[in-house]
């Protein structure tokens, strides 16, 4: 028992439980303590730990340590702390339970030794994070959040039967690498993993939920769900080919939609979808130095996405609305808000001295190394596309361009000056010194980011890019459109499924609910007097019986259970 409560997952777990039980003005301060002592667990237990326990005659691995569990068991913890310092003036209980409770199954994800284990925390993740874009209390949220339940719903379903075929066949409940073998169990486990991934087309669960979360939300599920979809991917799946060209294809997809998006935190939602393409096109190679770079780039993507999102947040919170054609001229009110989101966008953008630059430029070289071209090139034009739009487009129309825009902003809390100047730090400490990132990953490195030929590559990238853009720069101003994406398709169905598999099926039921109480109430007028079975036309209200409403509810459900146990016993 004792060993189950120093899992780090559970300790957050528990973290969420006992939130509720600590007075208002002390919660921000206990939700630290969680995230703290948990990754004091992730890093003093050492390589081949595990706590098993039994159910039936199967082994459950409930922790199970290794290399690759224990750096994203380090990002995650880190991110939950400086999340929580975010979110610290913010006093909800129901976010800040569900936050912990989010960022606690996460870490169950990732430790987790037996497909059971993994399942159980999997749907903890999408109900706890549900919450976090329903707090919002807006119309947008409630629909984005209802999808956004549809959507993982269906991934753990399908994770869920793959598993269990898996289990049929193989009698295994282990999480393990998984040979290239497209059975419907494999498939069905891909596919579930894949729509946490966000792997396009099932990806617009994200672009739709995360700009509507929570302003504090948002930063929460910018690090677990993606993220933790990659740790299984990488964990399950690498080297499975068909992962490179979907990864290629989410790199490219999600800039495009960033450089249309005009929502300040959609073009950031997007770009997760970019970003996660790296990674995913990266497992998909699954040499060393590829499944390397993918965790390192998911490593250093928590790390500058949070910021970035709370960046876009603070803007939010101070102005009260995240669209560009609203904001503009910024700069004057927020200086130290810019600062540190462009330390973000630096990041992200793969310039040199930031993190950013020692992961993706990995990733993208173990495409070149396996003479993958192709795979290279559209990683390349992906990083021009992020580098325009979120290094760019987003900063110069939230804080530059209208230079007499007199919105009157709120002040912002201190704690979230706090949390983005320690995600900067990290940011560019590793952009620093890598190697304080490149001793934690699964496989020994051989990889110098500073090499003169890289440091050339991104600086002619980032040059021609911003001539680019200020040359463009009037075509790309901000407007109210929406962009219609793959959801076009069910959203348009949407009214339609809703009348036939909704409306038509209630109403049906209502008509057979009305019928048989109907039957009821008259046979049991019947019962009540005998005379009306012998003269239908009689008037009953000539009659001289009592009547009785409890009677006729008592009546109707002894005819109901007699109806029932009739056709069952026939059937």
């Amino acid at each position: 028992m004792i060993e189950f409560l120093t899992i780090p997952g559970v300790i957050l777990i528990v973290g969420a439980l006992v939130l509720p039980l600590i007075p208002e003005k002390l919660r921000p301060s206990v939700f630290l303590l969680f995230p703290i002592a948990a990754l004091f667990m992730v890093f003093t237990r050492p390589d081949g730990f595990s706590v098993t326990t039994e159910l039936l005659n199967y082994e459950l691995v409930l922790m199970q340590v290794d290399s690759l569990s224990r750096v994203f068991g380090i990002i995650f913890a880190i991110t939950a702390f400086v999340a929580g310092v975010y979110a610290y003036h913010m006093k909800e209980l129901g976010q800040q339970s569900n936050a912990l409770l989010y960022a606690g199954s996460a870490l169950g994800v990732t430790f987790a030794g037996d497909l059971l284990t993994l399942i159980i925390y999997w749907e903890l993740m999408a109900v706890s994070s549900t919450w976090l874009i329903w707090a919002r209390r807006t119309k947008e949220s409630d629909g984005a959040g209802m999808r956004y339940l549809i959507y993982h719903v269906l991934g753990g379903g399908l994770l869920l039967a793959g598993i269990l075929w898996h289990l049929a066949t193989t009698g295994s409940l282990a999480v393990e690498t998984i040979a290239q073998e497209y059975s419907i169990a494999n498939v069905l486990m891909l596919l579930g993993v894949c729509v946490n991934a966000a792997v396009i087309p099932l990806h617009t669960w994200l672009a739709d939920a995360y700009p509507k979360a929570t302003i504090t939300g948002a930063v929460f599920m910018s690090a677990f769900t993606t993220k933790s979809a990659v740790y299984v991917l990488i964990r399950m799946f690498p080297g499975w080919e068909v992962l490179i060209w979907f990864g290629a294809a989410m790199a490219i997809y999600g800039v495009l939609y960033a450089v249309i998006c005009k929502d300040i935190r959609e073009i950031l939602a997007y770009h997760i979808i970019s970003q996660v393409g790296f990674m995913v096109c990266g497992i998909g190679i699954g040499t060393e130095m590829a499944l390397n770079g993918a965790t390192a780039h998911a490593y250093s993507h928590i790390l500058y996405k949070s910021l970035l999102f709370m960046g876009t947040g603070a803007v939010l919170y101070a102005a009260g609305t995240s669209k560009m054609i609203h904001l503009g001229g910024l700069f004057k009110k927020m200086p130290y808000t810019f600062g540190l989101y462009m330390v973000g966008a630096l990041s992200i953008s793969g310039i040199p001295l930031f993190n950013g630059f020692i992961s993706k430029g990995m990733t993208i070289s173990a495409a070149g190394y396996v003479g993958n071209e192709a795979a290279m090139l559209l990683l390349l034009a992906a990083s021009v596309g992020t580098w325009l739009s979120v290094g760019l487009k987003l900063p110069y129309y939230t804080w530059f361009d209208k230079t007499d825009n007199d919105i009157e902003l709120k002040k912002l809390p201190v704690n979230m000056y706090i949390a983005m100047g320690i995600a900067a730090f990290a940011c560019i400490f590793y952009g620093l010194f890598p190697g304080a990132l490149y001793a934690y990953l699964p496989f020994e490195v051989d990889y110098q980011p500073y090499t003169i030929y890289h440091l050339v590559e991104v600086m002619q990238i980032t040059l021609l890019t911003f001539l680019g853009f200020w040359l463009l720069k009037k075509k790309m101003a901000p407007e109210l459109i929406t962009a219609l994406d793959v959801d076009w398709f069910y959203r348009k169905a949407a009214p339609a499924t809703r009348l036939i598999f909704v409306q038509k099926v209630d109403a049906f039921y209502d008509r057979v609910e009305d019928g048989i109480l109907a039957t009821a109430g008259y046979l049991t007028k019947k019962f009540r007097n005998p005379m009306l079975w012998l003269n239908p036309f009689t008037d009953e209200k000539n009659e001289a019986s009592n009547y009785s409403p409890a009677m006729d509810v008592v009546m109707s459900f002894i005819l109901l259970g007699f109806l029932v146990f009739a056709l069952i016993y026939f059937i």
